[in-house]
């Protein structure tokens, strides 16, 4: 019997000059789970999709039962025996469950479709799984979790050697997370080989033979479980020199400029009692757990989410932000998590991506947009911006990431405002851009904004912010001095609350 299902030597990988893997290994028995870890951009999941044939790697070799391959597509990887789930789902939301499971290789009756064997394929999959779906319901009428189900499922369905979960419980239940553990330990008993992505320190410790982790790119090491704590993994993940990454701090906190009392949100995610302080030209850290409450917390106070309960004042001073546009009347602006999705208009140019928050103020008194106005004030941000492009014409998804993000944030300056949140102002940003975006931030708290800053990188939390609130199941879990705190004492406060819950990424 070989000794490993999958080995993985010497692999290397760049995007546009910047190196995201070098030389890294990894070895997976037949029956096993070998968890791979690591902070955000440590190259986890790019590893895993040049295993998968979406990239394929600049130097390295894959073995599958000791022969070497390199998989040219997806397709060509299933057709071999290695299946992905991938941390973000990319299905047909308007099809029925069977239609997203067996798309691509749907079973035939003559030149049709079998509606019928595709139904009894699907139920006798899910039996075997446990999972209790109608096979004919839309996609789109599932929740985020029945949806993750069905594509683990579906990952299942082709009988796969590997399998490489992604972060595949950020959006389960626990009942659900406990079944996708038993399913994890039939396919064990298979002799399949499962890749396991996550930050959850419990899960790793609950069903993980062997763990390999990663750090900026680079090998670490790998180690069985047994000869593993808590604390050497965490020590492995984020030991790092953060010399000449940041700029220096040159904000000074003042008065307290931001107060937030009790704030408990109505739906889930549920945020419970949060309360703290943000001083004027102040960055305030929010670090925690995917599904812990970051995200929830900004947007209730930025008035996206609805309070149960919970006050929220400026200066001293009650203000009600039921909605987005009462917060920008009060000074408030918010970069959202998801760039692509909920922060550029792709198709549009700079100059209306640049003006769109503050669009109103271009209106003359017929109502009429005064576009010489709005090319101005679009020249002004490129050029204090340092944003990089050959006209404010261009449209905007031809810039990169973090010129895109330069643009959004620009388009915040121009509201004005006094309290800017940020949630993962750097995600998807090279390296040189997200030195830019720290500077900015500095600036403007300098300046004597106040900025709070979500970000799922503990060294990007620590080279810029002056307090770190950290969030644990929804609940603040203690708000630490950044320079007296340590990535460890963060991660701990981070699993505070997760006695009965889990959650992922930090």
């Amino acid at each position: 019997m070989q000794e490993y299902l999958l080995s993985i030597r010497g692999v290397c990988k760049s995007f546009s000059g910047v190196q995201v893997l070098k030389d890294v290994q990894l070895d997976v028995r037949p029956g096993s789970v070998h968890s791979l870890m690591g902070e955000n951009g440590a190259g986890k999941s790019t590893l895993m999709k040049c295993l998968f044939g979406i990239y394929r790697q600049d130097a390295g070799e894959f073995f599958l039962e000791g022969k070497p391959f390199n998989f040219t597509d997806p397709k060509h990887a299933l057709e071999h025996g290695v299946s992905m789930v991938h941390q973000e789902l990319n299905q047909v939301v308007q099809r029925t469950i069977s239609d997203n499971i067996w798309l691509g290789r749907y079973p035939t009756k003559g030149p049709f479709v079998d509606e019928r064997r595709m139904r009894s394929d699907t139920l006798a999959l899910f039996k075997r799984l446990n999972i209790h779906l109608d096979p004919d319901t839309p996609l789109h009428q599932l929740s985020v979790s029945q949806r993750q189900m069905v594509e683990i499922a579906k990952a299942i369905s082709y009988d796969a050697k590997i399998i490489v979960l992604d972060e595949p419980t950020s959006s389960l239940t626990e009942h659900e997370v406990d079944l996708l553990f038993e399913i994890i330990g039939v396919l064990k008993g298979q002799g399949v080989g499962v890749i396991y992505i996550s930050h959850k320190m419990d899960e790793i410790f609950k069903i993980s033979d062997d763990v390999t982790v990663l750090r900026d790119g680079l090998y670490v090491g790998t180690d069985s479980v047994e000869n593993l704590t808590i604390e050497k993994v965490v020590n492995m993940m984020v030991g790092r020199d953060l010399k000449d990454r940041f700029p220096p701090k040159i904000n000074k906190p003042g008065e307290v400029h931001l107060s937030v009392k009790n704030v408990t949100t109505k739906y889930p995610p549920i945020v419970r009692d949060v309360s703290f302080e943000l001083r004027r030209g102040e960055i305030l850290g929010i670090s925690g757990l995917v599904g812990a409450g970051r995200t929830e917390l900004i947007q209730s106070i930025f008035g996206v989410r609805t309070l149960v309960t919970g006050e929220i004042s400026i200066d001293g001073k009650l203000v009600r932000n039921r909605k987005p546009t009462d917060s920008i009347a009060h000074g408030f602006a918010y970069l959202t998590e998801e760039r692509r999705e909920t922060g550029i208009y792709p198709l549009a140019d700079i100059t209306f991506n640049s003006t769109i928050a503050n669009i109103r103020s271009y209106r003359n008194k017929a109502g009429f947009l005064v576009n010489k106005r709005m090319d101005e004030d679009a020249d002004k941000q490129i050029a204090a911006m340092r944003i990089k492009t050959p006209s404010k014409k261009e449209p905007i998804r031809s810039l990169s990431g973090g010129n895109q993000q330069k643009v959004i944030i620009g388009r915040w300056l121009l509201t004005q405002p006094d309290i800017l949140l940020l949630d993962e102002p750097t995600r998807g940003i090279d390296v040189g851009a997200k030195y830019e975006i720290y500077q900015l931030i500095i600036n403007l708290a300098a300046s004597g904004k106040s900025v709070i800053v979500i970000s799922s990188e503990m060294p990007e939390l620590i080279g810029i912010t002056n307090r770190i609130l950290v969030m644990s199941n929804g609940r603040m879990a203690g708000i630490v001095d950044t320079e007296r705190t340590s990535q460890e004492e963060i991660f701990h406060l981070a699993t505070k609350y997760l006695s009965n819950t889990r959650e992922a990424e930090v």
